[in-house]
């Protein structure tokens, strides 16, 4: 496994598990039941690293206290802020150029960071990257893009989502431990038959009550492999698409015309340990996949299970 980065252990150190969701044994599971064991876990949404060029840079970033620290380095901030100082004092003494001191502030820092650091070291900074998700709580743990930002998904025990397309994310669920007694994978069954559950249950979490919504699907692969840990896991492709009428009431059905709302990738790997089963889950839009599928398969290979100590 890689190094893991100083940020990463920070998050996953400072998790509470009483914040923890609700149990997902519970009728709100998003859990699929299987003939073999009383419940399963199904649940974790997809991922898509963002390339700096698609970034930009917004003026609000070069004013906080996180920009001449990424620029320049710590142990160069007191000489930045004495320069910074002594050019906002300048400023003052001249009554005929008024500038308030937040504004002169974040004008100089900007010329500072553009001038020594460069346009293309702050692009380097926020380029795409990794970083390692650990839950020793529950036994578990995955690569995620290192700008993606951690939110509450229903139902998931971990959910990140990129913060500029929402459409990709990444999650992962896990089977209650008093409902589940798993002791390998193929308590599933095969892959293709762990496949199909897979896919019944994105199909029930997408149920709508809309009038004229339909929805088509289909199992694009299954496989199975055996990682460096020793431990034999399942993976699952399968495309969704939603189709909806722009105008449901409408009586005549030429005026009900139903358009694609949206389509989408969804990537599943399936593992067991401690009695449990554990699903890590990847969304991105059809359209975005053969671009992103290199970073998305090296989320999907870094998903790991691991023992808890009792």
């Amino acid at each position: 496994m890689s190094i893991i980065s100083s940020a990463a252990l920070s998050v996953s150190q400072n998790l509470n598990p009483s914040t923890r969701f609700a149990s997902l044994s519970s009728s709100t599971s998003v859990f699929f039941s299987y003939n073999v064991c009383n419940r399963v876990g199904v649940g974790l949404y997809a991922y898509r690293p963002r390339r700096a060029k698609k970034r930009g840079i917004s003026c609000n970033c070069l004013s906080g206290f996180g920009a001449p620290e990424l620029a320049f380095g710590p142990k160069k901030l007191p000489e930045v802020g004495g320069s910074i100082g002594t050019t906002v004092e300048s400023f003052q003494q001249n009554k005929d150029f008024t500038v308030p001191r937040r504004n002169a502030m974040a004008l100089i820092l900007s010329g500072f960071i553009f001038s020594q650091a460069g346009l293309h070291n702050i692009a380097v900074a926020q380029s795409i990257g990794f970083r390692e998700y650990i839950d020793t709580f529950d036994g578990y743990s995955f690569k995620y893009p290192q700008n993606w930002i951690q939110v509450r998904g229903a139902g998931a025990d971990i959910f990140f989502r990129d913060p500029f397309v929402l459409d990709e994310n990444i999650s992962v669920n896990i089977s209650s431990p008093s409902s589940s007694r798993y002791k390998t994978v193929e308590d599933l069954g095969s892959p293709e038959e762990a496949g199909k559950n897979v896919m019944r249950q994105y199909l029930t979490e997408f149920m709508s009550t809309r009038l004229g919504v339909r929805r088509e699907s289909s199992i694009l692969s299954t496989s199975s492999k055996v990682a460096d840990d020793g431990k034999l896991y399942y993976e699952v492709e399968v495309n969704i698409k939603s189709y909806a009428n722009n105008n449901e009431l409408a009586v005549m059905p030429q005026d009900r015309v139903a358009r694609l709302e949206w389509d989408r990738r969804y990537l599943s790997v399936l593992g067991v340990e401690n009695n449990r089963l554990y699903e890590l889950r990847l969304q991105t839009p059809e359209k975005s996949f053969a671009e992103e599928e290199n970073d998305l398969r090296e989320v999907m290979n870094s998903f790991r299970v691991n023992k808890v100590a009792a």
